[in-house]
């Protein structure tokens, strides 16, 4: 079970204890999101994490910090997900050693095309850094042959032709399908399903043809949820943040 988080939402200061709620709940691996103005394949409430974050102030080098933090007292695997242009700015060399140093796993850069993504594939394995590629219902069978040759770690397995946050219910059939062929050509990598799972029946049904399951916005939401009520303290939105994340597996 891989759980996705946006760096700096719902505040700066609460990054690292929303890491360790979520470690603490059970997750396989987390993906860290890099705040970005166009996160072109989320839906409103990742869009939404990475504006408040953006407002806030959060920058590359602050995600890296919680990086930092983070591996000082856990060894989860960790994952940068994020877009293209912030790592253009910072530099595609110096990104890449500055994330491996902080102690990242890898990387996920949904609009990176792989046939284009060479030049930082390269500095990724330089620095000993996974680079994971994405495939969807519409990605050709050669092409998914082509991504699984390049990709390391794991190949991330859109569940639709859509965003982040889309409901699935009325398309489990079609779903199904197109996992049981993604998982024939697929064999290099584990293959791991996103995008539209809300629940742990969810995780369940589209898991079951894959060696895994990734859920973003659910647990965006569900952090929001928990920063509206001004009852609770930090402990506590930590302590039910790690029991929702529990409640997935």
């Amino acid at each position: 079970m891989g759980i996705f988080l946006t760096s700096g939402f719902p505040d700066p200061s609460v990054t690292n204890l929303l890491l360790n709620a979520v470690d603490q709940g059970g997750a396989d691996f987390i993906e860290l999101g890099m705040p970005h103005s166009d996160p072109l394949a989320e839906g409103l409430p990742i869009q939404h994490s990475s504006t408040c974050a953006l407002q806030a102030g959060v920058t590359m080098q602050n995600t890296l910090e919680a990086v930092t933090a983070f591996r000082k007292h856990s060894d989860t695997p960790l994952l940068l997900m994020g877009y293209i242009n912030p790592i253009l700015r910072f530099g595609m060399e110096e990104f890449c050693k500055q994330a491996a140093s902080a102690g990242a796993d890898g990387l996920i850069i949904p609009d990176l095309p792989p046939q284009e993504s060479s030049p930082l594939r390269e500095q990724a394995q330089k620095n000993g850094l996974n680079m994971v590629f994405l495939v969807a219902p519409n990605t050709p069978t050669e092409r998914m042959e082509e991504i699984d040759r390049m990709s390391d770690g794991f190949v991330y397995c859109v569940s639709i032709t859509g965003l982040t946050g889309t409901g699935i219910t009325g398309r489990m059939d079609m779903i199904t399908t197109y996992l049981k062929h993604a998982r024939q050509i697929i064999t290099k990598n584990p293959l791991l399903v996103g995008f539209g799972i809300q629940t742990q029946e969810d995780a369940h049904r589209l898991s079951k043809h894959t060696d895994g399951f990734i859920v973003g916005s659910a647990v965006v939401k569900e952090i929001e949820h928990l920063w509206a009520r001004p009852n609770l303290s930090l402990t506590e939105r930590g302590r039910l943040l790690a029991r929702f994340v529990r409640s997935l597996k």
